[in-house]
């Protein structure tokens, strides 16, 4: 009851939080109505519904909402997320053979309402969004919960034992939790998790590869782009990261003039502030989405587009993964390693410290603290062929080594949904 009389009391606060926001993202003052389960003509009943509530979260569950459809072609899926670039991404990655709304918040009367719309034989959660009423509802109707991909760090897990009981009465109402680590594993079970409710499968991340079309196309931009340059491309960045790179690049430029430079903000709104960055450096720049080829004099190009980041980093000789200079927890290097190129990240990897001690363990990922230290093995990299050949090998073998995620998590989602005979 309080946890409901709190989300009610701060709906106002919520919707100047999404006006806010929208003075960037003008995305976030569209579509209210879904964000309280009005979505009535969006959705087709009976089906798989998966959320993941962001970016990073619908890439990884790309490649599980793919298996199922080939698995389950006659269960219509219904892909939910909470943040406009989240939807962006699914539209992109599947168009209309998905249907996707915003998963609405979690008020009682909205997630009843947008239950009896969807009315799924089976929900997914990924990785760790655990809303109450969203769980209790699932269990009130006998729908089975899985939480897939789940994580659980050592500071949330402290934070969510402030609120045992209630946690532990949430928990014993999932169907099943398939963790990436037994170390997550260990913290779901400390929180009030029974042991028949908890699987460790791996992470879903490790399960990507670069298709033979994704391989063609990226072929055919490098040749239009730098047939005769390096590259290096710096992708998920932000505020006061951007800054820091230019600065490395201006450096580069001073030893290797032809030098490009792919610069990829995470979040929409900061295209255009990337290409003010860019000007303001000194620096001559394209916005991928004019479609203009890179001439000899362009010395970045921004990645503004949605749902090209694989194919840009297939493009590139030497990759940087953002929000690790900035303390942002990191974004998830394998994208880069799938295309065997050497991957560099800052300091903070802490949303994904597990897949970066791998990389590191096994010379597949380059930790860097600053523009200086970033310039010197940038540099390395790109004067020393076989030194960069290394780091790309060993980084594409973690990958290889450390899938398989997807196919157990198949399997344990075979019991609650229908026979594939039908």
């Amino acid at each position: 009851m309080i946890y409901n009389i709190i989300l009610y009391l701060i709906q106002p606060l919520i919707w100047i939080r999404l006006l806010w926001r929208s003075r960037k993202a003008p995305a976030y003052r569209r579509r209210w109505a879904e964000r309280y389960g009005f979505c009535q003509s969006k959705v087709k009943p009976g089906g798989i519904m998966l959320h993941s509530v962001s970016v990073g979260e619908t890439l990884a569950a790309i490649p599980l909402v793919r298996a199922l459809r080939h698995r389950y072609p006659f269960l219509p899926i219904t892909v939910t997320t909470m943040t406009p670039t989240g939807s962006e991404r699914v539209q992109s990655a599947f168009g209309k053979d998905v249907h996707h709304v915003y998963l609405p918040y979690d008020l009682p009367g909205a997630m009843n309402r947008f239950l009896n719309y969807v009315n799924p034989k089976l929900v997914i959660v990924m990785e760790t969004e655990l809303w109450p009423n969203l769980i209790k509802a699932l269990h009130q109707r006998k729908i089975p919960l899985v939480v897939a991909n789940a994580r659980l760090s050592a500071r949330s897990a402290a934070g969510y034992k402030r609120f045992s009981g209630f946690v532990k009465n949430v928990m014993r109402h999932i169907t099943l939790i398939a963790a990436q680590t037994q170390e997550d594993g260990d913290r779901f079970l400390a929180l009030g998790l029974k042991r028949n409710q908890l699987a460790v499968t791996g992470s879903l991340k490790f399960d990507i590869s670069v298709t033979p079309e994704l391989a063609a196309r990226a072929l055919t931009l490098r040749r239009q782009w730098a047939s005769r340059r390096q590259v290096w491309i710096a992708a998920s960045t932000h505020d006061g990261e951007e800054t820091l790179l230019l600065q490395a690049h201006r450096q580069l430029l001073t030893r290797f003039p032809d030098l490009l430079l792919i610069l990829v903000p995470r979040h929409p709104e900061r295209f255009p502030l990337a290409r003010e960055m860019t000007q303001k450096a000194g620096l001559t720049s394209i916005m991928r989405s004019s479609g203009t080829i890179p001439s000899h004099d362009t010395q970045v190009v921004i990645g503004d587009t949605m749902g090209e980041l694989m194919l840009l980093y297939g493009i590139a000789d030497v990759a940087f993964v953002g929000g690790s200079l900035v303390d942002r927890g990191g974004h998830n290097p394998l994208e880069a390693a799938a295309h065997a190129i050497p991957v560099l990240m800052g300091p903070h990897i802490i949303n994904f410290k597990d897949i970066c001690s791998k990389l590191a363990e096994a010379g597949g990922l380059i930790t860097v603290t600053d523009v200086a230290s970033l310039v010197k093995e940038v540099s390395t990299l790109l004067t020393d062929e076989d030194y960069r050949l290394y780091y790309g090998r060993h980084a594409v073998e973690v990958l290889h080594q450390n899938q398989g995620a997807l196919q157990r998590l198949l399997q344990l989602l075979e019991p609650y949904l229908p026979q594939r005979s039908q």
